[in-house]
C-alpha cells in the first residue's frame, strides 16, 4: 500500500489504485496525509474542502467522506500495513508509516543526498527523489486555501531539488545535463530568477554562450513586461560572469580525482573506433549482427574482425557447417521473412551469393530464425508482455494479439519473441500474411513453402497442395519447441492451415480483427492491445527525438501525445516529422495538430501514416458498414448506442447494431460496455473525411434523435407533467426511439447521456440549429431538478443564448425559469432575481400562461430567500390561480408546494398544512416522488409547529422513507434533519449519516 501526494492524490495497492471517488474525498485524504500521525480538527478539514462559506451540512459531508475512506482502507487490508483512520473527539487522525507516503520518502532522499560525499551519489539520490513526482502536487483534489498552500510548498521543494540536481551535475562537469534539467523547469516557471540564472550558467559552462545570453534577455523582458521590475542580483551576476568571459568558481575543480574518474563516459572518456574491441575479446561494435542468430565474432562472415580487416565470405556449404549455421540474415520473399537469403555483410565489391536450400537432415533437427529485427524505440507495454507470457503457457497455445491499426501489434509480438529466445531452441518462424495490404495476401502454399524450406526441406520435396504441405509442416515440428509468428492475419481461415501440431510449439497471431472463430475452434487466447499511456507516449517521442529535446518542452510533448491519442503509429510519424526538422518546436507542431481539419495530413509521411493504415482496414468492410462508419465521424458526442448510430446513418437500430459489430470486429470502434461504443479521436477524424458532405444531415438526425429520446425519458420520469415545447421545424422523426420501462431507467439514461447531450447542444449552436440546442438542454429538466446543485448553470446559459438568438420569448421564459431556480439553489440569489423578474412578462408575451405560473413560482422562491415574504406569498397565490384556470394539476401542485413552504417560513403553519394537503390530493401517490417527499416534509414540520409532535414525526419519517426508496438523497437529508431537531433516536441519526454519505459519494 502506498499513499501519493506528489501527483494525483491516490492510494496504490497490489490490485491497483483505490477508487477514492469525488475530488472532496481526495482533498480530505490529502489533508490527513499532510498531517499524517497528527490529529486534524474538523474545522481545518472544512477549510480544506471549501474555499468559501461551507454548506450547513459540512460536518455531515466530512463524516460521510471519512466513513467511506475508512471502509476503502479496511477493504484494502490497511491494518496489515499499520494504517488506521481513527476519530479523536472533534478531529481525525490517519496513522500511516512514513515509508508508505511518497512525500516523506521524497524528503528522506533529499536528506540522504545532502549527506553524500560524492556528487555522483548525490545525483542518484536526487534523481530517485524526483522520480517520485507523477504530476502537480495534490492533483485531483479540490484545493481549498490550506491545500493550495501545501501544494505550493511541495512544488517549491521540487524546484529546489531540480536546482540541486543541476548543481551536482555541474560538480561532475556535466554542464549539458545540468542545462537540460534546468531548461524544462525554466520554461514552465519563466519568472523564477534562480532557475534562469542557473540555466544561464550551465549553458555558458557547456560552451553555449549565445543561448545563455538569449535566455537572460528573454527573462529580463518578461520581468519588465509582467512585473515592471529589473533582474535581481542572481540573474545580474550570471549575466556579468558571461560578459566577462569569467568561468567563475567551477565546482568540478573541487571534486576528488576518484569522483571524476568514476563518472561514466565523462568528457575525458576515450572515443572507441568502429572496429576497436572494448575488452580485448575482438567483438567490438563493428561486429554486431542485426538478426537473431550469428555470434558476430569476426569469423569470416563478412564483418570486421578484431584487427579491423574485412574477411571474405566462405562458400555456402562451408558457412552452413560453421557455428553460425541457420543464422544468416533474412530477406523478404512473398510477404515472408525467408531464411534462404544471403548475408549482406560481405566485403565491398563482392556479389551476394544465393544460398541454396539444404537437403533434409537425417536424425538432426534444423534450427532456423526468421524473425525480423526487434522493434526500435519500443516503450511500455509491460502488462501486455506479461499477458503474452501467461497466454503462451500450456499446451500448443495460440496467442492472439488484436487491436486497431497503428496500435503496435507487430512491435509487441516481435518484442516478446526477441525477449524469449531461450524458450524456443528449435527456431522461430515469421510470416506477414498481409491481410490488410494493398498488395494482397500471399497464397497459403507459398507461406507453407517458405516455412518448409526454412526447416530444411528440399525444394523438390515440398508438396504442391495446401493440405499436404500443412501436414508435412505439422509432422516436421511435432516434437520441437518452436515459435510461429503469423502477422497481419485477416481471418481465422487463413491462420488454421499454418498452425503447428507440436504440443511444445507456440503460435503468435496478430490481427486488426478479433478472429473469434480462432478463439472458438483453437482456443486462441486473446491479448487485446490498446493505446499507450501518456508516460509511455512521451517516452516513445524521447526515443526518437532524444531526451533533451522532449525535456526542453515537456508540456508540448504531453500535448503532442494527447493529440496523437496514444496511438504508436501516430506518435512515430510525429516524431519522424520533428526528427527531420530540428528547427521545429514541439509546441509549434502541437499547434498545427490541434486543428482537426489538417491533423491526419500531418500524421502521414511518405506512404506511412494513420490514414493509410485505416484505409487498408476500411477497404475490407462491406458497404453498409462503411456507410455507418462514415456517419459516425459526424457524431458530436463521445459514445453511441444502436439508436444513436441509426439516427446518424438514417437506418434502424437493428441494422446499426449489425454494422457496429462489424466495425468492432475490425477494431474501428470499441465497445466499452454492453451496447455502448466509442471512436478513437484519430479514427473519428478519418471517418468524418470519408463523406464530409453528409455532416449536416447526420447532425440533424442525431439531434432529433436526442430530442425524441429525452422527451420519452422526461415523460417516463415525470408522467403527467406539462410538455416543454412543440417539436422544431423540419423535425426528423427517428426510425425507433428507446422505450423506458420505469422512472429509474429514464433517469439513468439522462444521467449517463448528460455529457453527450451537452456536446450535442454545443454542436447544434455552432451549426446554427439553435431551435434544437435549447430544446435538448431544457428536456433534461427532470435530472436538473433531481441534482440541482450539480453545475447546470453553464449549460442553461447556453440554452438561454440559443433562445435569444431565435428571438423566441416562449423558449427564453422557459429557460429563465429553470436557470433562475438553479441559481437560487446555488445561493446566487441576486443573479436569480435579475433573471426571473423578466420571465413572467416573456411568458405573457408568448401566451404561455403555464410558463407564467412557473416563472411566478421561481421568482417567489427567491423573494422568500431575500425576506420579502409578502411578495412571495402573493406571487405563489397568482401562480396557483393561473394553474387552476388552465386546469393543470401538475403546475398547481408545484405552486402549492412552494406556497406551503413560504407559509411555513412566514410562521403560518396551519396555512402551510392546508396548502400541502391540497397539493397531495392533486396527484397519484406513485408519481413525482421528489415533490411528494417535499410536501410530506413540509406537512410534518407544520404539525410540529402546531404542537402535534407525534403526527409530525410520523409524517417526517414517511417522507424520509419515500426519499430513501426513490434514491432522492437531498429529500432524505432534509426530512431526517427535521426529525433530529425533535428526537435523538439512533436510527434517525444512522439514516441521516447514510444519506449524507451517499450525497458525498456523488460529489
Amino acid at each position: 500500500m502506498e499513499f501519493r501526494l506528489l501527483g494525483t492524490v491516490s492510494v496504490d495497492t497490489l490490485t491497483g489504485p483505490l477508487p477514492l471517488g469525488p475530488a472532496k474525498r481526495r482533498s480530505l485524504l490529502a489533508a490527513l496525509l499532510l498531517s499524517a500521525n497528527t490529529p486534524v480538527p474538523i474545522a481545518r478539514l472544512t477549510d480544506c474542502l471549501w474555499d468559501d462559506t461551507p454548506p450547513l451540512h459540512a460536518r455531515g459531508v466530512i463524516q460521510g467522506h471519512v466513513s467511506r475512506l475508512r471502509a476503502l482502507l479496511v477493504g484494502a487490508d490497511s491494518e496489515a500495513y499499520g494504517v488506521e483512520l481513527v476519530t479523536l473527539g472533534d478531529a481525525y487522525l490517519l496513522r500511516v508509516p512514513e515509508t508508505l507516503l511518497d512525500s516523506q520518502r521524497f524528503e528522506e532522499l533529499l536528506m540522504l543526498a545532502r549527506e553524500q560525499r560524492s556528487p555522483s551519489d548525490s545525483v542518484l539520490m536526487l534523481k530517485e527523489a524526483l522520480s517520485l513526482w507523477q504530476g502537480p502536487a495534490l492533483n485531483g483534489a479540490f484545493a481549498g486555501p490550506p491545500l493550495q498552500a501545501a501544494a505550493h510548498s511541495l512544488e517549491e521543494s521540487r524546484l529546489a531539488t531540480v536546482e540541486q540536481l543541476a548543481l551536482a551535475y555541474a560538480m561532475l562537469g556535466e554542464h549539458n545535463r545540468a542545462a537540460s534539467v534546468l531548461r524544462a523547469e525554466a520554461v514552465a516557471h519563466p519568472m523564477r530568477e534562480s532557475l534562469a540564472a542557473a540555466l544561464m550558467t550551465a549553458l555558458y559552462r557547456a560552451g553555449r554562450q549565445s543561448e545563455a545570453l538569449d535566455w537572460f534577455h528573454r527573462t529580463r523582458r518578461l520581468l519588465a513586461d509582467e512585473l515592471g521590475v529589473d533582474p535581481g542580483h542572481e540573474l545580474a551576476d550570471a549575466y556579468a560572469l558571461i560578459l566577462r568571459g569569467d568561468p567563475g568558481p567551477d565546482a568540478a575543480q573541487d571534486i576528488a580525482p576518484d569522483a571524476r574518474r568514476n563518472t561514466a563516459d565523462g568528457p575525458a572518456a576515450p572515443m572507441r573506433g568502429p572496429g576497436r574491441p572494448r575488452n580485448g575479446s575482438g567483438s567490438g561494435t563493428g561486429s554486431e549482427r542485426s538478426h537473431g542468430g550469428g555470434s558476430g565474432h569476426g569469423n569470416g562472415t563478412g564483418i570486421a574482425n578484431s584487427n579491423g580487416a574485412v574477411a571474405v565470405a566462405r562458400p555456402v556449404a562451408e558457412r552452413r557447417a560453421g557455428p553460425d549455421a541457420g543464422a544468416e540474415p533474412a530477406d523478404r520473399r512473398g510477404g515472408l521473412i525467408s531464411g534462404a537469403g544471403a548475408g549482406t555483410d560481405l566485403a565491398p565489391g563482392l556479389p551476394s551469393p544465393r544460398l541454396l536450400p539444404l537437403p533434409p537432415l537425417v536424425g538432426e533437427p534444423h534450427t532456423t530464425d526468421l524473425l525480423p529485427r526487434a522493434p526500435r524505440g519500443f516503450h511500455g507495454r509491460g502488462a501486455e508482455l506479461a499477458a503474452l507470457t501467461r497466454a503462451a503457457a500450456g499446451e500448443a497455445p495460440v496467442c492472439l494479439v488484436t487491436g486497431p491499426a497503428g496500435v503496435g501489434k507487430t512491435a509487441l509480438a516481435l518484442q516478446w519473441a526477441h525477449r524469449n529466445p531461450a524458450a524456443f531452441p528449435d527456431g522461430r518462424l515469421f510470416a506477414d500474411l498481409r491481410g490488410f495490404s494493398d498488395t494482397g495476401e500471399p497464397a497459403l502454399i507459398e507461406v507453407l513453402r517458405e516455412f518448409l524450406l526454412a526447416l530444411g526441406v528440399a525444394p523438390r520435396r515440398v508438396p504442391e497442395s495446401v493440405p499436404a504441405a500443412a501436414a508435412l509442416f505439422r509432422s516436421l515440428i511435432d516434437r520441437r519447441r518452436l515459435l510461429v509468428v503469423l502477422d497481419n492475419a485477416r481471418d481465422s481461415a487463413t491462420v488454421r492451415p499454418l498452425l503447428p501440431g507440436g504440443t511444445d510449439c507456440v503460435t503468435l497471431v496478430t490481427s486488426r480483427h478479433r478472429l473469434e472463430g480462432l478463439i472458438a475452434s483453437d482456443a486462441a487466447r486473446p491479448v487485446p492491445l490498446d493505446i499507450l499511456e501518456p508516460q509511455d507516449s512521451t517516452a516513445l517521442l524521447s526515443g526518437v527525438l532524444g531526451e533533451d529535446r522532449v525535456l526542453a518542452e515537456p508540456v508540448a510533448a504531453r500535448r503532442l501525445a494527447a493529440l496523437c491519442g496514444g496511438l504508436p503509429l501516430a506518435l512515430r510519424v510525429t516524431a519522424a516529422r520533428l526528427a527531420g526538422r530540428p528547427q521545429w518546436t514541439l509546441a509549434g507542431l502541437a499547434d498545427e495538430l490541434a486543428d482537426e481539419r489538417s491533423r491526419l495530413t500531418y500524421l502521414d509521411v511518405d506512404d506511412t501514416g494513420v490514414s493509410a493504415a485505416l484505409r487498408l482496414t476500411v477497404q475490407q468492410l462491406p458497404p453498409d458498414a462503411v456507410h455507418q462508419f462514415a456517419r459516425l465521424g459526424h457524431h458530436p458526442g463521445s459514445h453511441f448506442d444502436p439508436y444513436t448510430a441509426a439516427a446518424l446513418a438514417g437506418t434502424d437500430p437493428v441494422a446499426a447494431a449489425a454494422a457496429l459489430e462489424r466495425l468492432a470486429a475490425a477494431h474501428l470502434v470499441t465497445e466499452t460496455a454492453p451496447g455502448r461504443w466509442v471512436l478513437h479521436d484519430l479514427v473519428r477524424l478519418y471517418a468524418r473525411g470519408l463523406d464530409p458532405a453528409s455532416g449536416s444531415e447526420a447532425l440533424v438526425g442525431v439531434l432529433d434523435h436526442y430530442i425524441a429520446t429525452a422527451l420519452a425519458a422526461a415523460d417516463t420520469a415525470e408522467p403527467g407533467s406539462e410538455p416543454c415545447f412543440v417539436l422544431p421545424d423540419g423535425y426528423h422523426r427517428p426510425a425507433a426511439t428507446r422505450d423506458f420501462t420505469d422512472r429509474a431507467t429514464a433517469m439513468r439514461w439522462l444521467a449517463t447521456e448528460r455529457d453527450d447531450l451537452a456536446l450535442a447542444a454545443v454542436a447544434a449552436r455552432a451549426a446554427g440549429l439553435d431551435d434544437r440546442a435549447w430544446r435538448i438542454i431544457l428536456l433534461q429538466w427532470p435530472q436538473v431538478v433531481w441534482r440541482v446543485r450539480d453545475s447546470w448553470a453553464p449549460l442553461l446559459e447556453l440554452a438561454l443564448d440559443s433562445a435569444r438568438t431565435e428571438s423566441d420569448p416562449y423558449a427564453e421564459s422557459r429557460v429563465i425559469n429553470l436557470l433562475g431556480w438553479v441559481l437560487t439553489e446555488e445561493g446566487r440569489t441576486d443573479e436569480a432575481v435579475t433573471l426571473l423578474e423578466r420571465s413572467p412578462g416573456l411568458a405573457r408575451q408568448a401566451g404561455d400562461r403555464l410558463g407564467e405560473a412557473t416563472a411566478l413560482i421561481n421568482l417567489a422562491v427567491v423573494q422568500a430567500e431575500q425576506g420579502a415574504l409578502d411578495m412571495a406569498l402573493e406571487g405563489c397565490g397568482r401562480a396557483v390561480a393561473l394553474a387552476r384556470e388552465e386546469r393543470d394539476a401538475h403546475t398547481e401542485m408545484l405552486a402549492l408546494q412552494h406556497l406551503a413552504r413560504i407559509q411555513l417560513t412566514a410562521n403560518r403553519p396551519q396555512d402551510a398544512l392546508d396548502s400541502a394537503r391540497t397539493a397531495l390530493d392533486l396527484g397519484p401517490e406513485h408519481e413525482e416522488a421528489a415533490r411528494r417527499v417535499l410536501l410530506l416534509t413540509t406537512s410534518g414540520e407544520a404539525r410540529l409547529a402546531l404542537g402535534e409532535e407525534s403526527e409530525g414525526i410520523r409524517l417526517l419519517d414517511r417522507a424520509a422513507e419515500e426519499a430513501e426508496r426513490a434514491g432522492y438523497d437531498e429529500g432524505a437529508v432534509r426530512a431526517l434533519e427535521a426529525l433530529l431537531r425533535v428526537t435523538a433516536q439512533s436510527e434517525y441519526r444512522k439514516r441521516y449519516e447514510q444519506a449524507v454519505r451517499r450525497l458525498a459519494d456523488d460529489g
